[in-house]
């Protein structure tokens, strides 16, 4: 019997308490493109993505990013996902059907950290409206329709008191995804893993903070700019509209440049990235980085965050 597998990451449920606010910064500045509205509820995605929606915004008493979604391979996988978790005593529940547009049958289950995700196959590939439809047939919308116009969804970085190899474990063991690199403390534990179930170097980070404001914090979502131009242009954007930022910068883990910008409504710290590498090799071994190399591996070069808690905000996840 083959193993369940994830194919990609889906999209993200974020729960804003200035909803207006956030609509304006994920749509007018940034440049996602909204599916459809419903309930409350703003379904949106890049100008290259062909789900439904990698994104959704709804308003709420506590800003939070209620979900992450991952779709499985095939749609048996989704049931035998359930089912393994299950035998693990780990609790599921099922999404009720219309609870989100454009899906399928899904589950939803929280970490050992309480950071919750969401298991999906089917997912409507809706057609983008026709004034907003591109007329090349191998994408949705027109690109550079507005804002920054990031091609699609790329990958979402959690924040934790508990130590990244817990996560990292947990991953392999549940999800199937591969380490592809690493930051290990003196005493063997992770400060930091990427993972993934594609080429890309990481799907899905984990970052470890023992002053974390809790368990279940997430540091970053993230969106794909095509090239490092692209990034130039949209710290122009990002300047014009108010909008203050950290970066250009390049990770040495990863290789990719960076802008990192902070939603105005919720709180979420989007990052908009580009370039870096993927990885073919079916026997990668992962990328080991020391304590006293984690300057190098965070920032290669260019602006980069501070220490500081204050000027690093998280929401729970």
């Amino acid at each position: 019997m083959t193993n369940p597998e994830i194919s990609k990451l889906g999209h993200f449920g974020l729960v804003s308490t200035d909803l207006e606010k956030s609509l304006w910064f994920f749509k007018e500045v940034i440049g996602l493109e909204e599916t459809e509205e419903a309930d409350g509820v703003h379904y949106l995605r890049a100008w290259g993505d062909f789900e439904h929606h990698t994104l959704t915004l709804r308003a709420g008493e506590e800003s939070r990013l209620d979900h992450i979604a991952w779709r499985t391979k095939r749609p048996e996988d989704v049931d035998a996902f359930a089912e393994n978790l299950q035998k693990e005593g780990i609790e599921i529940n099922w999404v009720a059907e219309g609870t989100e547009k454009g899906q399928g049958k899904a589950f939803r289950f929280q970490l050992p950290s309480k950071h919750t995700f969401e298991i999906y196959f089917d997912m409507e590939k809706t057609l983008a409206a026709p004034e907003t439809r591109s007329v090349l047939k191998n994408q949705t919308h027109k690109s550079w329709n507005r804002g920054v116009s990031p091609r699609r969804i790329d990958h979402v970085n959690l924040l934790s008191s508990i130590p990244a190899n817990e996560f990292s474990d947990f991953m392999i063991q549940h999800l199937g995804f591969n380490l592809r690199e690493y930051v290990e403390a003196p005493d063997g534990s992770y400060l930091g893993a990427w993972l993934s179930v594609t080429p890309l170097v990481h799907d899905i980070a984990f970052s470890f903070d023992p002053h974390s404001a809790s368990t279940h914090e997430v540091h970053h979502i993230s969106y794909w700019l095509d090239n490092a131009q692209d990034l130039l242009r949209a710290a122009d954007i990002l300047k014009e509209n108010g909008i203050e930022f950290k970066g250009p910068g390049k990770h040495g883990i990863s290789q990719a440049m960076y802008i990192y910008a902070i939603d105005p409504g919720s709180g979420v710290r989007l990052e908009i990235f580009t370039n870096g590498y993927l990885i073919f090799e079916p026997d990668w071994e992962p990328i080991r980085w020391t304590l006293d190399e984690m300057s190098l591996g965070f920032t290669y070069w260019g602006d980069q965050m501070d220490n500081n808690p204050e000027n690093n905000p998280t929401i729970k996840a």
